[in-house]
């Protein structure tokens, strides 16, 4: 039984420390969609009260807790809880909201983004109302803290949170960098420009437009060479605010930081590197991924130079982060892509490793591509987050469980492990770690039982983070033996490979493996394999297939001739021309020689999953044609899910309204819309073909209707005139549902998505029974040919 905590209804003044608090119980919840929250429950529904001593939440009652010297609250208690507060204020005015420790703050009943891993920089303007005003937070991890502190400026930079390139003899040409604006004001901030000025030069890029009272990471760039900048922030050719920043400066063959322009959300990310000494193309490369709280440079500085290849550490967007999955595997794939086209390293020569949350990233980015790691290195890294991290568990007892389940199933790395086949595998932990038991290790040493290039140490006595007597560095990843076996590995070439057994949980997490690609599948989300040899001399693909409706074959791993042959499951033996690339499909049961699948289609580039909008440039556009309670709602979600992914994901996702977003010329960009087709301007023209309506009262699926006011929606679909984009839509019948759609975990690992599921503030009572349908659409994005299921 976890524990709520509560404030004291005393007023709090400005610049002042919170210090006395009410606490009680309630239960914890799972990395799920589905969680059981009676406070959550109460606001969504619009009961929510100020609590009182003595006032019941289920079985347990509030009881005062006091701060202690430092202004804050350590508890157990804190763990699971919340903490309210009344702040009386004399006049309506802006402050800045600092609390460490919730992972969502409510201003007045907006959702703001909390400080859940105390890191100290989040600083967010919240409106304060002439009289009294409520502050509620919701904790998470035993420890709170908050006060209220006047802007020093209606518009600031603030460097606190700054990603920034080093100087680097390596690195020539301009570098990109980022810093947070904060607009204390209750307007959009546009024409906004940021200067760089240094010794050497200046350069200045646009940034786009800030929403009121919130913040906005933004980019910057330098010209690379001076260590000293100033920066100004300027508007309509006036300065708004000023800020010097220093980069630092390293010398040749010292491990620096890196930076780049996302494609995920055009933010500017870094990653470290630990450079060969005498770094030249045709090397090694080796892709470490760090743990929980760990920076990505300190991860680099973990690492003695290899005089035969480059080390690059990406961050997982965040040290917290995404756990190596969801946007934290697409930051990993991009740093390796970035970093291959840098320094251009033999490609038969990649190696991945990575300690604790980095071995579990090891495990997962490794079984996710095994063509593209000659070998993989977990140290002290778990499984799956069923057996460490606290995943969601769904019994399948209501068939909406199972969608949910399914959704999750590119987590299951022991589902997925005959990918592993294809790659030396080195497993480094120590027999006495307290924070990942060495269990984890073990349980995959006997999942990998009968394994061709299987190697072992566990080291005795150790903990968690290790080394070995007096012998510099941390041997725990530095492992001797791990970098030995990687040198005598190389992923061969494509026209090598005779025979292939791969498996996916969606094409769009994973498709390829040498020359196969698993282009659609016949039920998104189940796992998908294929078994395949290449017969050289009879020009023959032979093999089977599970859960497969189209195939890409690159046929280059034969010679060349007038014909192919193809023996797939049960179809008889059938024969086309030869070319480069040949698609096959499965049509009644059968194996059949098709074209490639269209665009407009399920496919690798856009194969669905709520949390597949999260790239290709997302942008966040709220509603302004509701009520003007449906519009405050709209933005006010749309500026929390920002405030997230800044803080879980270092974004600096573009914020507008559908009329901004309506005079955009481009179809590109994936979009995530707030409302519903009565609210959201932009609705009609995204979402006009989807056989998904939400209205207000209503909501249809495939022709089924719901009323009420009172249901949350989220689905995913097809951007019109674009072959990669989708819309993702957070939408509700009502005041009610959408306020349910809050705290869906969009930025949690491990809380997965189908392309649908609507759900009433019933689940924060009874889970999985709050749920009306969750499933998925077909590959031509109906909902005839997909996979549902309703709990009626």
């Amino acid at each position: 039984m976890n524990l709520m905590l509560a404030m004291a209804l005393m007023p709090v003044s400005a610049d002042e420390v919170i210090r006395e608090a009410l606490i009680v119980g309630t239960p914890s919840n799972a990395r799920s969609l589905l969680r059981t929250d009676p406070i959550e429950q109460r606001i969504v529904t619009g009961d929510f009260s100020a609590p009182q001593v003595g006032d019941k939440v289920g079985s347990r009652t509030w009881e005062k807790i006091s701060a202690g010297a430092d202004g804050a609250f350590q508890s157990p208690a804190l763990r699971s809880g919340y903490v309210f507060a009344t702040v009386q204020s004399p006049v309506k005015r802006v402050m800045l909201l600092e609390a460490r420790g919730p992972s969502v703050s409510y201003v007045n009943g907006e959702p703001r983004s909390g400080d859940p891993y105390s890191f100290g920089y989040v600083s967010l303007p919240v409106l304060l109302n002439a009289g009294s005003n409520s502050l509620l937070f919701a904790c998470g991890r035993g420890s709170f803290s908050a006060r209220l502190v006047t802007p020093r400026a209606p518009v600031s930079l603030d460097g606190r949170d700054a990603t920034l390139p080093d100087i680097t003899p390596a690195v020539k040409g301009n570098l990109d960098g980022a810093l947070v604006v904060t607009n204390a004001t209750e307007t959009t901030l546009t024409n906004l420009r940021l200067k760089a000025v240094g010794p050497s030069g200046s350069r200045e890029v646009a940034v786009g437009p800030i929403g009121p009272m919130t913040t906005r990471k933004v980019r910057f760039q330098t010209t690379g060479r001076d260590e000293k900048i100033q920066l100004a922030l300027t508007s309509g050719g006036k300065t708004l605010d000023s800020l010097a920043i220093n980069l630092r400066r390293r010398k040749a063959g010292e491990t620096y930081k890196r930076t780049f322009v996302s494609a995920i959300d055009d933010s500017v990310q870094y990653y470290g590197v630990n450079p060969a000494p005498s770094a030249r193309p045709g090397q090694a490369m080796f892709l470490s991924l760090h743990g929980a709280s760990v920076e990505a440079i300190g991860q680099a500085d973990a690492y003695a130079p290899k005089s035969w290849g480059t080390l690059v550490a990406p961050t997982n967007r965040r040290p917290y982060g995404f756990d190596w999955e969801d946007v934290g595997r697409r930051d990993a794939l991009e740093v390796l892509a970035h970093a291959q086209s840098e320094y251009r390293p033999d490609p038969q020569r990649i190696y991945l490793t990575g300690h604790s949350m980095g071995g579990h990233g090891t495990w997962q980015v490794g079984v996710q591509y095994p063509d593209r790691f000659a070998a993989i290195a977990p140290s002290a890294g778990w499984i799956s987050f069923w057996t460490y991290a606290g995943g969601g568990k769904y019994d399948a007892a209501l068939p909406a469980e199972a969608m949910l389940r399914r959704a999750s199933n590119a987590s299951d790395t022991i589902g997925l492990k005959g990918n592993y086949w294809q790659q030396a595998i080195y497993i480094v932990h120590g027999d006495a770690d307290d924070n990942v038991p060495v269990t984890e290790a073990r349980t995959m040493r006997k999942e990998l039982e009968g394994h061709p290039a299987l190697a072992w140490h566990e080291q005795p006595g150790a903990g968690h983070w290790w080394s070995v007597g007096d012998e510099p560095g941390a041997r725990c990843v530095d492992w001797p033996g791990v970098f030995d076996t990687f040198a005598q590995r190389r992923i061969p070439l494509a026209s090598e490979v005779r025979e292939i057994s791969f498996t996916t949980a969606n094409p769009g997490v994973s498709a390829r493996d040498q020359w196969v690609t698993i282009s659609q599948q016949e039920h998104s989300w189940a796992l998908s394999s294929v078994k395949l040899a290449a017969d050289h001399f009879r020009r023959e693909f032979r093999g089977t297939t599970s859960n497969v409706a189209h195939l890409t074959l690159r046929t280059d791993a034969l010679a060349t001739g007038p014909d192919v042959a193809f023996t797939l499951d049960d179809t008889p033996t059938f024969k086309t021309k030869w070319a480069a690339e040949i698609h096959l499909a499965k049509l009644g049961g059968k194996w059949t020689v098709a074209t490639a699948v269209p665009a407009e289609e399920k496919n690798p580039d856009r194969a669905g999953g709520f949390k597949d909008v999260y790239r290709h440039g997302v942008q966040f556009v709220y509603g302004t044609a509701g009520t003007p309670a449906e519009n405050a709602w709209a933005y006010a979600k749309a500026r929390y899910d920002a405030e997230t992914f800044w803080y879980r994901g270092n974004s600096g996702v573009a914020v507008m309204s559908d009329g901004e977003f309506l005079k955009q010329k481009g179809s590109d960009r994936n979009v995530i819309l707030y409302g519903n087709a009565d609210t959201n301007a932009a609705w009609s023209g995204l979402l006009a073909k989807a056989p998904v309506s939400v209205r207000r009262g209503a909501y249809s699926v495939g022709g089924k209707t719901v009323t009420g006011d009172d249901s949350a929606v989220l689905f995913i679909y097809p951007r019109p005139g674009s072959k990669v984009a989708s819309v993702a839509a957070v939408s509700g019948t009502g005041l009610t549902g959408m306020r349910l759609t809050d705290r869906s975990p969009f930025f949690t690992a491990g809380a997965s998505l189908p392309d649908l599921v609507a759900f009433t503030p019933r689940m924060l009572a009874e889970g999985s029974k709050g749920i009306r349908v969750a499933g998925f659409f077909g590959n031509r994005w109906d909902t005839e040919t997909g996979d549902w299921a309703w709990n009626d």
